[in-house]
């Protein structure tokens, strides 16, 4: 066999940001005003700057508002809701974003729960993760949007495939199994204390990793042919020193293997991004009474 087909999730992002941008433009021309976007981010932690400003440009390419809050990292949880309150509020804004992690006095769940359903980007709030397993329109979360259309650019149609979830994070491996449920594909989620994960992961079709375990998955976890969605992502120190991220999949042994894969860096981390700046279009026209547009 052949080495896998990598799956170029920057330029599928790009894509994708270049017709949110497109149907941006439209709708500022129709309403007068851009879709908003406030981000809020909550003590000075290096990471979560850095996907801040990645946000902050994602939206300036494609034609939308960003909306930068920054708050200190000993902020009272009664402060940080009285802040997301605003935005729920101000009609300029059609997304709501906290970054995570949250410092620990502030608990990230009650937070999720403060964001107005209809302005919850993330796709966190439990009104949305409920219409989400209902088969109900929804805000969809980022990441595992991202892997959907990542895998229908392998497979346009999905029914019936065997899909493993290695993970059962409520950010990914949760609403990534209700997704693939919905697109009729046979689901198995995986976690720490599955028994013979790795005999589990060999009958999969396609084999989502998102544990957070550098390298967890090799060559002897995957059916030959299989589609490989990386989601992990973590660092690992480089050549010269140099830092350099890695993710849940041992590339080099799986792409031998897999029929198709995505890299890391390089995957779902780009259309994770252009979800969001999606999800920030489709709230401005769901708030409007408008259509979604077909992207």
């Amino acid at each position: 066999m052949g080495r896998a087909t990598v799956i170029d999730g920057a330029a599928l992002a790009s894509a994708l940001r270049g017709r949110v941008a497109e149907a941006a433009a439209r709708l500022h021309g129709e309403i007068g005003t851009a879709p908003g976007l406030a981000t809020i981010l909550v003590g000075d932690d290096p990471a979560s700057q850095v996907y801040v400003r990645a946000k902050g440009r994602g939206c300036a390419d494609a034609g939308l508002v960003a909306f930068d809050v920054r708050l200190p990292s000993d902020i009272s949880e009664a402060g940080l809701f009285a802040e997301i309150e605003k935005l729920n509020r101000d009609e300029r804004i059609d997304g709501v974003l906290v970054q995570l992690p949250l410092p620990r006095q502030i608990d990230a769940h009650r937070v999720v729960g403060t964001i107005d359903p209809a302005k919850d980007v993330d796709g966190f709030h439990p009104v949305n993760i409920g219409r989400l397993w209902s088969g109900l329109p929804t805000m969809v979360p980022c990441t595992p949007q991202g892997c959907l259309r990542l895998l229908r650019t392998v497979d346009r149609d999905l029914t019936g495939l065997h899909s493993v979830v290695l993970g059962r994070s409520n950010i990914v491996g949760k609403p990534l199994a209700a997704l693939l449920i919905g697109a009729d594909c046979t689901v198995t989620v995986i976690h720490s204390k599955t028994r013979d994960a790795h005999e589990v992961c060999r009958c999969a079709d396609i084999l989502i990793a998102a544990a957070g375990r550098p390298g967890m998955v090799t060559a002897d976890w995957v059916k030959p042919g299989a589609t490989v969605i990386d989601v992990g992502i973590s660092p690992a120190a480089g050549r010269e020193g140099r830092s350099r991220v890695v993710g849940d999949v041992d590339f080099a042994s799986v792409s031998a293997v897999a029929g198709a894969i995505t890299p890391v860096p390089g995957g779902v981390g780009p259309m994770t991004i252009a979800c969001l700046l999606l999800n920030t279009l489709l709230a401005a026209c769901r708030r409007r009474g408008l259509a979604d547009p077909a992207l």
